[in-house]
């Protein structure tokens, strides 16, 4: 970033960036590190702009976990049925997927600051909809709206924290591997997401299941004030507010451009159909089915204890992504050989009527999912121009959320035809669909999916666009 900078607030958030000579003539950040030891490549601006990433990223994942453990028996406890839990939770997807662009738009006019706060507002206010709807024990209709505007407020938070991420870490001189960012950071959302699926299912068991719903709008609130004071947009300058529709459409046009123009972006786009689909299926599914094994109804704690223990794979195996990477010269090999193990594991959790063999097996998947996500997020970050990445990475989770939305009614009714174990195998066979489109990914030779780390600027020459779609 060309001038000075200089930030505002809570001393985490501050990244003053001033830039001086170097002694070799060249210009370094005031406060980068000296270019050999072990902190090479941190700074302190880098380290304030990943402190308050995580902070952001341990209040969104304590304030969700609380009701991740119980959200299925919440649902069904509600009188729903299981396609009506699932078509729910689709529900959830299709705002997801209405509300992507628009508020990735947001993102990359306004702000990714102004999109997080407007993300704490929403899910706040949508989650205690949701236990009003609970109490009142409310039509089918009216949870399918609660759902779409859930997913209004996640989408402010898809791609925009994770643009603001890398566009402050550019800003600074940051020269490290975003792999490593990326898995500390899923090492330190799933600690939060550890204790808040503990403490979910706990809460209800104590109480009822609606009690964790309103401690997660608290916490919500409670996030709104911390984005509040530390967060600010760093190596980025919103578009201008004079012509919103024209900036609108500019912005729009430029992510299609660098994403489904782009065929090595276009095809791990089209994998997330799959994988993200059958994800937020057996995330879900698994609360009842683990409860189903173990042959009490009753136990709350035991639904809690799934998201708490693929909470704690995603901590060791977010802290595992850098060496993973490391052990294969592609990115793609690892993203492709983690889905490929994934897909087997879910056969696997289908196929076994043991309680403890599925809790080994659930480590196993949430080990290679976690140990695998952070170096496809660095793979899709590298090929992303800055201007355009919150849009781009939104249109990622877009398409992620149709999978969503088309594939959790299906799997929902084959529970109820089949029972759990069969919608788990049935799960393992939708994913393993997005192994061509990731193979196809590698074919393209993207330097990105070779690259270890260096700086975080402009995507390299695999993100020009190839042409029209075909």
């Amino acid at each position: 970033m060309p001038g000075d900078y200089c930030g505002s607030g809570a001393s985490v958030a501050v990244a003053c960036r001033r830039e001086e000579h170097g002694p070799g003539g060249g210009r370094v950040p005031e406060n980068a590190d000296a270019a050999t030891g072990a902190g090479a490549g941190v700074n302190r601006g880098a380290r304030r702009v990943q402190a308050v990433y995580f902070t952001l990223l341990t209040g969104n994942t304590l304030a969700a976990s609380f009701i991740w453990g119980v959200n299925t028996l919440f649902l069904l406890d509600a009188g729903l049925s299981n396609l009506e839990a699932f078509a729910a939770n689709a529900f959830f997807s299709l705002g997801m997927l209405i509300f992507e662009v628009p508020t990735g738009v947001v993102a990359d006019t306004l702000g990714r600051r102004v999109s997080y706060l407007l993300g704490t507002v929403t899910l706040a206010a949508t989650t205690v909809l949701y236990y009003l709807l609970w109490v009142v024990e409310g039509p089918f209709w009216a949870w399918a709206v609660v759902s779409v505007l859930l997913g209004l407020g996640f989408t402010f938070f898809s791609g925009a924290v994770e643009a603001w991420l890398v566009d402050a870490l550019t800003a600074t001189g940051y020269r490290g591997d975003l792999e490593r960012v990326f898995g500390r950071g899923l090492a330190v959302s799933g600690a939060a997401m550890f204790v808040g699926s503990l403490a979910g299912g706990a809460l209800a068991q104590l109480t009822n299941l609606g009690v964790p719903f309103l401690v997660r709008a608290g916490i919500l609130v409670v996030m709104f004030v911390v984005a509040a004071l530390v967060m600010r947009d760093l190596g980025f300058t919103p578009e201008g507010r004079a012509h919103p529709i024209r900036a609108t459409k500019e912005v729009v046009r430029a992510s299609l451009k660098y994403g489904l123009g782009v065929r090595s972006v276009r095809y791990v786009m089209f994998a997330s159909f799959f994988t993200s689909g059958v994800g937020f299926y057996v995330f879900y599914a698994l609360q009842p089915y683990l409860v189903e094994l173990w042959g009490d109804a009753g136990a709350y704690s035991i639904a809690g204890l799934a998201a708490a223990i693929l909470s704690g794979s995603q901590v060791i195996g977010g802290w595992m992504a850098p060496w993973v990477r490391n052990r294969f010269r592609k990115r793609t090999t690892t993203i492709i050989l983690s889905l490929v193990v994934s897909t087997g594991v879910l056969v696997a959790l289908g196929l076994t009527r043991s309680f403890w063999v599925a809790l080994v097996l659930l480590v196993v998947w949430g080990l290679v999912d976690a140990a695998a996500g952070p170096v496809q997020q660095a793979y899709l970050n590298d090929m992303i121009p800055s201007r355009q990445r919150a849009t781009v990475l939104s249109f990622d989770s877009l398409l992620g959320s149709s999978g969503g939305a088309v594939i959790q009614p299906v799997l929902g009714r084959s529970a109820d035809l089949w029972g759990y174990p069969g919608s788990l195998v049935l799960s393992g066979a939708f994913q393993v669909l997005a192994v061509p489109f990731l193979w196809l990914s590698r074919r393209q030779q993207a330097p990105a999916d070779v690259s270890a780390g260096g700086a975080l600027d402009a995507p390299t020459d695999a993100a020009v666009p190839d042409g029209p779609l075909p």
